[in-house]
């Protein structure tokens, strides 16, 4: 089935889309709700990045596709994406779930992984809860036009006192430039529980497809004492323009952990931040990203503390190629109240073409006066002292620069939870290193 999405999105175009999927009414009431949102909100509008001048309504008509058994009947080049060591997958293939599993021992202890859409049917209670509590829907035009349109995506819900030892991943394909492709991610780990969360979104088309924008939001909400560490590799063409916003709620003694990897070949706009309510509760952020050709990136790290005794650490490594640009911010705000909280952040930019151009702008908002704070930036080019020194031990100049470049990233690589997205990571680095 091919259902067009009009543009602008209208009320009817998303309330006729969501009644043929057999959508509660609560939902499609929601969407609805989106769609008249979109009409009147403005574009977020992040610092030094014009996404206005990007092709941000072409997102395409929704294209349902047909449910797979196994990962054997995904195309070859992304089979190798599904990791073995895993407690459960989810696959959408682009406007549709196509394939869900979790095993059975975290099924009996009441986890629930499965696709957003079917969870919105089955588990409507928890969802209503929680969709749009952590980003709510009239923020702005991106927001408002994510809850009308999103699609397939993942929830996933582990109950209290529930540890979940092997990583829960999913695979978001899009191999069809006309089609639909905006999941949205719901994550919500009870009291004391504890998950490991992996994604991989790849696009697998021709270099002459059309343009698209895929928007993707993220939604984690930890719990008291809970802990979650959330993985995500972002790998797509040039004429896809990625629209990201990941944003977590923890609550006290909880903990949040981002690993990303922004390896995306067209323009991007990644926001990834951590609002500390709790008392106690920490956040990890570490961001790698690679520009290449004419790319324009925007990279936003921050955590909010409102809790006492809070903790942040952000740590970002880009590198920029030919004429790619990247603004990258790193924001650390500390709310009145927020006594003893912690917020440390570094952002480094390694340029390797005179062309090239990566901002990076650390920012500390202080409200509080008993906390700790600091924040370090560099911009700069491969250090030739470092190579003549490689150099001096018999290495070739290319390998040397290889090897630095390469020492450069490795505090983000290394600390991929699951083997098989480390190492597709590393081939994902070769690829736009080496051209």
């Amino acid at each position: 089935m091919s259902t067009q999405l009009s543009t602008p999105v209208n009320r009817q175009t998303v309330s006729a889309l969501s009644q043929s999927k057999g959508e509660p009414a609560w939902l499609e009431e929601v969407r609805t709700k989106g769609a008249e949102l979109a009409e009147t909100l403005e574009w977020p509008t992040p610092e030094k990045v014009r996404i206005s001048r990007w092709n941000l309504t072409a997102i395409g008509n929704h294209k349902a596709e047909a449910a797979i058994a196994a990962v054997d009947e995904l195309p070859e080049s992304v089979r190798e994406l599904a990791a073995q060591d895993q407690a459960g997958l989810v696959v959408q293939r682009n406007s549709s779930s196509v394939l869900r599993k979790l095993s059975a021992e975290l099924a009996a202890k009441g986890v629930i992984f499965t696709d957003l859409e079917t969870a919105a049917r089955e588990h409507a209670d928890l969802v209503k809860q929680y969709l749009f509590s952590v980003v709510p829907q009239d923020e702005n035009k991106l927001t408002a036009l994510h809850s009308a349109i999103w699609n397939g995506g993942v929830f996933l819900y582990v109950p209290k006192n529930v540890e979940v030892e092997l990583p829960l991943q999913a695979l978001f394909i899009s191999d069809d430039a006309s089609a639909a492709f905006a999941p949205r991610v719901l994550l919500v780990a009870d009291n004391h529980s504890r998950v490991t969360y992996v994604d991989n979104v790849v696009s697998t088309y021709g270099d002459e497809a059309a343009a698209i924008t895929k928007p993707t939001i993220v939604e984690v909400i930890v719990k008291p004492g809970a802990h979650v560490r959330y993985a995500t590799i972002h790998n797509m063409s040039d004429n896809l323009v990625d629209l990201t916003i990941r944003r977590a709620v923890v609550e006290n003694d909880g903990c949040v952990e981002w690993i990303i990897g922004d390896l995306h070949d067209g323009h991007t706009l990644s926001d990834t931040q951590s609002l500390m309510k709790g008392n106690g509760s920490s956040s990890d952020a570490k961001v790698i990203s690679i520009g290449s050709g004419s790319q324009q990136m925007s990279l936003t790290t921050g955590a909010v503390h409102f809790g006492r005794s809070t903790e942040s650490n952000m740590v970002t490594r880009a590198v920029m190629k030919e004429q790619a640009t990247a603004i990258i911010n790193g924001i650390t705000k500390i709310e009145k109240g927020a006594t003893k909280a912690g917020g440390f952040q570094t952002e480094k930019v390694l340029m390797l073409s005179p062309k090239a151009r990566g901002d990076a702008n650390p920012i500390l908002l202080i409200d509080e006066d008993d906390v700790k704070a600091g924040h370090a930036a560099s911009v700069g080019q491969v250090n030739p002292e470092q190579v003549y020194y490689l150099m001096s031990r018999g290495i070739s100049r290319a390998e040397a620069e290889r090897l630095i470049i390469y020492g450069f990233l490795a505090p983000v690589v290394s600390e991929i939870p699951v083997d098989a997205v480390r190492e597709q990571l590393q081939r994902l680095l070769e690829r736009k290193l080496e051209g």
